[in-house]
């Protein structure tokens, strides 16, 4: 790593982040051809203790999702599931109905890919059908077992046939259920023989060890983003994202297969950098390609210029996803994470903040993605 062009536009990025309270602290990582090209901690893991960040500082994180799809794809090909499986093949009470009471087969392509007709409660307004159904987006609720949230997703008819649209959901929080009852094994036990432990990524887990390098969480807020307390909402689209930092520290609390782990910026990078390269030790060629594209058709993710594989959003069109290349790989999230892989120039990116939201969407990853593409 050296002193140039993309070190003195990231450098300026990061200060101009900071000198405008935007963001209390985090972590930026690059990765180019497979060397470090970039890495700094920057800003605060603990404003009010005057605490700085560290690269090894553990941010919690809801860069959970790729990790559970990784971990699915393993399973898969060691014939644990299938794509194909009905959900109730594992959860034989998880029986959501349509509107009409009909019971639809959703299947784990339909909970790795968002198209199960499940839903967030963030997305929701207030007084949605997941909030009067006190349903937990996995990040809050300390307590909420398995079997008591399931229930009440359940409860709630399906937004959609399942494969019929894609809505970004607790599909994943579902997926954590049925893989331990696949395994027979804790989903936490699962993920470190699976994904984890054989990148070596000690940092990354479900309930923090080393709580003195835990970063405190911090909301939105003006002048300066706001230190969250047990419960802390922050708007979100049409409704809030609900947060209790240190639900992970509840033995009750579910293991979120959606948002529910915590790690360093150094152990993420590892892994995408492990499936960038082609997906050993863990999984193989076949379900990177999978991971690589498209497995939704022409459903609408988000926003135009963007599918949905297996795992993450990919780039569909480079204008629309400027400047990242068509085939790129992308997602973020609510902790105030972002992260990105493009493929075509070798190039892998993570962005960790304790910062929500302004960590994962907005100006703010905007500018540190435009920076690395400039300095390419």
């Amino acid at each position: 790593m050296t002193d140039g062009p993309m070190t003195r536009a990231l450098d300026a990025v990061l200060d101009e982040a900071l000198a405008a309270k935007k963001i209390v602290g985090g972590v930026v990582m690059v990765a180019k051809d497979g060397e470090r090209a970039y890495e700094r901690a920057f800003g605060m893991a603990d404003r009010e203790a005057g605490k700085p960040a560290a690269l090894d500082t553990i941010f919690r994180s809801s860069l959970t999702k790729p990790l559970m799809a990784v971990l699915t794809l393993g399973l898969i090909e060691r014939g644990v599931m299938a794509l194909s499986d009905p959900v109730t093949k594992f959860l034989p009470n998880f029986r959501p109905k349509l509107e009409s009471g009909e019971e639809p087969v959703i299947t784990v392509r339909h909970l790795l890919t968002h198209t199960s007709g499940l839903r967030y409660r963030f997305f929701e307004p207030a007084g949605g059908a997941y909030e009067l159904a006190d349903i937990s987006d996995g990040m809050d609720i300390p307590g909420r077992t398995f079997e008591d949230n399931l229930g009440r997703i359940a409860s709630v008819p399906l937004a959609f046939p399942p494969g019929a649209a894609w809505a970004y959901s607790v599909a994943y929080d579902v997926l954590g259920a049925a893989v331990e009852k696949a395994t027979g094994k804790p989903l936490a036990e699962v993920m470190r023989e699976g994904v984890t432990g054989p990148l070596g990524m000690a940092d990354t887990t479900f309930v923090v060890q080393a709580r003195e390098r835990l970063a405190t969480a911090y909301g939105d807020g003006a002048p300066e983003p706001v230190r969250m307390g047990a419960h802390h909402l922050v708007p979100f689209g049409p409704g809030n994202l609900s947060y209790a930092p240190d639900r992970m520290f509840d033995p009750a609390s579910f293991p979120s297969g959606g948002g529910g782990m915590s790690g360093t910026a150094p152990d993420f990078l590892t892994f995408l950098e492990a499936i960038r390269k082609g997906g050993a030790p863990v999984i193989g060629k076949s379900s990177v390609d999978a991971l690589s594209s498209d497995a939704i058709g022409n459903l609408m993710v988000l926003g135009p210029g963007a599918t949905f594989s297996l795992g993450w959003s990919i780039v569909t069109d480079a204008a629309l996803g400027a400047p990242q290349s068509v085939g790129a790989w992308r997602w973020g999230g609510v902790y105030g994470n972002s992260w990105f892989v493009d493929p075509a120039k070798a190039l892998s990116v993570v962005i960790v903040t304790n910062t929500a939201i302004a960590g994962m969407t907005g100006p703010f990853p905007d500018a540190v993605r435009d920076a690395i593409y400039l300095a390419l």
